[in-house]
């Protein structure tokens, strides 16, 4: 890999590794398989060229998911902005999100209200449940103070738990996940 901070082994054994979780974040944030392909590949192009900027002593994994959620963030704006200029963006297939992700009725239940949530409160909700990082990375990942995430946190479990007829699917989540 000429003229990259980065080796095509280190390049490699990054991308073996946390491709399928900067994929599947970009999914679920998008929504859109096509998307979230692009989001992923771009990702990686930048944590490639951007490596010099790694702090090494730091897990990979949160400044690799900085970086996604910059493009999902970018990609996003992008399409409400071609929205209000009359040009249609890119949708999602007509596969559902919960389709691809969710195996059975509970699952995708939870999903749809996790979709429901809005897009701060869904962002930690993902960081941290699907993802697997501590309050303390997702808020780093997320820009904000740990307290913030933990408001944001709190309130967007509290939102599931008051919007779900099914109580007891949140239950299980916040107590399978600590």
């Amino acid at each position: 890999m000429r003229g990259l901070p980065i080796t095509e082994e280190q390049a490699k054994e990054m991308y073996e590794e946390h491709a399928p979780y900067v994929y599947g974040i970009a999914l679920m944030m998008t929504k859109s398989r096509a998307l979230a392909d692009d989001i992923a590949q771009e990702a990686f192009l930048r944590a490639f060229h951007k490596y010099h900027l790694y702090d090494l002593s730091k897990p990979l994994r949160p400044w690799l998911f900085r970086i996604t959620l910059n493009l999902i963030r970018g990609t996003l704006r992008k399409q409400r902005w071609l929205t209000w200029m009359g040009q249609v963006p890119e949708t999602a297939a007509s596969e559902s999100l919960e389709d691809l992700i969710m195996q059975n009725e509970r699952e995708q239940e939870l999903w749809m209200a996790v979709n429901l949530l809005s897009g701060k409160r869904r962002e930690v909700i993902i960081m941290h449940y699907y993802t697997g990082l501590s309050l303390r990375e997702t808020a780093a990942v997320l820009g904000i103070q740990e307290g913030t995430c933990k408001s944001r946190l709190h309130a967007a479990l509290k939102q599931l738990r008051t919007d779900s007829k099914e109580h007891h699917l949140f239950i299980g989540v916040k107590e399978n996940v600590k």
